[in-house]
C-alpha cells in the first residue's frame, strides 16, 4: 500500500519562519518510509472563504473552487492526513479549523461522498505547546473529527513550544518524532 501524506501546517508564522510544530513536524517526516509521498500546504498561505453554514436551509453545497478545491483534492488524495497544528488560546489555531469547517460543506457537496471516502483514512496530530495540559484541548479535537469521520485516529506528537527553536530542547519530544511514523508499512 503507499502512503501519500498530508502535511497541513495551520501556523500563522511568516514564510521563511519555521515554528517549533513545523520543526517537529519536519523531523517526524524523516522517518516516513523512504517511498511514502509528502506534500506539504501552509494554511495560512491559501485564500479559503470564510465559511457559510447552509446545513438547514440550502442542504447542499457546489464543488469548491481555488484554493478550497487544490485543498478538497489533496484531502481525498491523501492516505494520511497529519494536522501540524501549535496550540493557539488552548485549541486549534483558525486556519485549521476553517479547514475542518469546510468539511462540513464538502459533506454536502452533492456526488462527492466526502465522508465515506474519508473513512479509513489516517489522522495524526503534531503539536507543540507551553506545557502538555495546555493541549489537551486540541488533542481531543482532533480525535473527536477523527472519530466522527471514522478515520482511524494515528495519536498526537506533543513537545515543548515558545520561542523559535524551543522544541529542539525537548530531548523526548525530538526523540518520539523519530519514531511517530514507525507503525506505517514499510
Amino acid at each position: 500500500m503507499s502512503i501519500n501524506a498530508l502535511f497541513l501546517v495551520a501556523s500563522t508564522r511568516q514564510a521563511g519562519v519555521l515554528g517549533n510544530t513545523e520543526a517537529l513536524a519536519r523531523h517526524a517526516a524523516a522517518g516516513l518510509p523512504a517511498k511514502a509521498q509528502q506534500r506539504w500546504e501552509h494554511l495560512a498561505r491559501l485564500m479559503l472563504p470564510p465559511f457559510a453554514d447552509h446545513r438547514h436551509d440550502l442542504g447542499t453545497y457546489p464543488m469548491p473552487e481555488g484554493d478550497a478545491r487544490l485543498l478538497l483534492d489533496a484531502t481525498l488524495e491523501a492516505t494520511d492526513l497529519v494536522l501540524v497544528a501549535p496550540v493557539y488560546w488552548y485549541s486549534l489555531p483558525a486556519t485549521v479549523k476553517l479547514y475542518l469547517d469546510h468539511w462540513s460543506a464538502w459533506m454536502r457537496v452533492p456526488g462527492l461522498d466526502f465522508k465515506p471516502r474519508m473513512a479509513g483514512k489516517r489522522l495524526w496530530l503534531i503539536t507543540t505547546s507551553g506545557d502538555r495540559a495546555k493541549a489537551q484541548p486540541t488533542i481531543d479535537s482532533t480525535r473527536l473529527c477523527a472519530d466522527f469521520m471514522a478515520m482511524d485516529w494515528q495519536g498526537e506528537l506533543w513537545g515543548k513550544g515558545g520561542p523559535p527553536n524551543t522544541v529542539q530542547q525537548d530531548a523526548e519530544a525530538w526523540a518520539r518524532a523519530a519514531a511517530f511514523f514507525s507503525a506505517l508499512p514499510k
